[in-house]
């Protein structure tokens, strides 16, 4: 049976489900230094989230001709964490859940929605300190407004629901989509990103990050949006990013909020992660902010932990992964 690394945690259940297979699973977090010197070289799987960076150098080390290791698993569903260049190289299968955390970031997004236009945290903030700032923190409705998409995937299609039962109006940018999906979902689909921005004064983020999307969101774009709804109401302009990090400029979010170009900026995802403490950006009062926990609901850990096992079981009896991102290695 295989010997399954697992270095940034599992649900116990999971893990049982997989012994109970006959599979050894050793539950352990690796440093970068010990994962670079092979330590992952004696087992025949990992299962990582972000915290753990499968670079070339940790690929190389551990499979192909250097060790054992034929499959790298991402207990979640972006994988910028791992070289799949170097994986594809070394004949290593990199495979994700991309089904399990789906609700749970659609949650996350809808809050963080909502907060930056009712100012909930300034307020609880304002009780904390004595305050009864009414006259400051009035807010506008995300009803009558319309909300872009930057990428619009099963995540994205999911905040759509939640964003059309608010009564907003939906546009999104998705080169990978076909037109009928988008409106199947009640979502105008255009081909030039720069159109999105230019008629939404609210944008979600909902793609990968790579060479092409980096910085996808930045200061010429940010500059197209109108602060104006589709209502005639001046809303000002609003940011959430629960996707990656890197997709968003953040320097160039900075000086948007303190131009007043945006009026806010949620992010649940940060270029450097853990991001600085005295990151400038944090101190905003425009800003708002969670550390990258999209994904930590107790539903979406159990759900990925269950799913990670069912893949696993699979690839060793001899089954394909569903969720194989880097195909050219079958």
């Amino acid at each position: 049976m295989a010997r399954i690394a697992v270095t940034d945690g599992m649900a116990a259940a999971a893990i049982a489900m997989l012994e109970r297979e006959g599979h050894e699973v050793v539950l352990e977090h690796h440093e970068s230094d010990a994962l670079v010197s092979g330590v992952l070289a004696d087992f025949d799987a990992v299962v990582v989230r972000s915290a753990t960076k499968m670079t070339a150098e940790v690929i190389s080390a551990s499979g192909g001709e250097s060790g054992g290791l034929q499959l790298i698993g991402r207990a979640g569903v972006g994988v910028d964490n791992i070289d799949l260049s170097a994986a594809t190289e070394n004949g290593v299968l990199v495979f994700n859940t991309p089904r399990s955390s789906t609700q749970s970031v659609v949650e996350l997004t809808i809050g963080h929605l909502l907060a930056s236009v009712r100012h909930i945290g300034a307020g609880t903030q304002g009780l904390r300190q004595g305050e009864w700032r009414k006259s400051g923190l009035r807010g506008t409705e995300l009803s009558g407004k319309r909300l872009g998409f930057i990428g619009f995937g099963r995540i994205a299609q999911g905040v759509g629901r939640v964003a059309i039962a608010l009564g907003m109006e939906l546009h999104a940018f998705d080169p990978y989509l076909k037109a009928n999906i988008a409106r199947d979902h009640g979502c105008q689909l255009h081909s030039s990103v720069d159109e999105v921005f230019r008629r939404c004064t609210h944008i979600t983020v909902h793609c990968n990050l790579s060479d092409e999307t980096h910085h996808l969101v930045n200061a010429k774009r940010i500059g197209l949006m109108t602060g104006r709804g589709a209502d005639g109401i001046e809303c000002g302009n609003h940011l959430v990013n629960c996707a990656r990090g890197g997709i968003v400029d953040e320097k160039a979010v900075l000086d948007a909020l303190e131009s007043g170009q945006l009026a806010s900026a949620s992010l649940d995802v940060f270029e450097n992660e853990p991001t600085a403490a005295d990151n400038r950006l944090l101190l905003h009062p425009g800003f708002q902010g969670t550390p990258h926990i999209g994904a930590a609901t107790s539903e979406a850990q159990a759900r990925i932990g269950f799913e990670m096992a069912e893949l696993l079981i699979d690839f060793f009896s001899g089954k394909t992964p569903k969720s194989v991102v880097n195909r050219d290695v079958l």
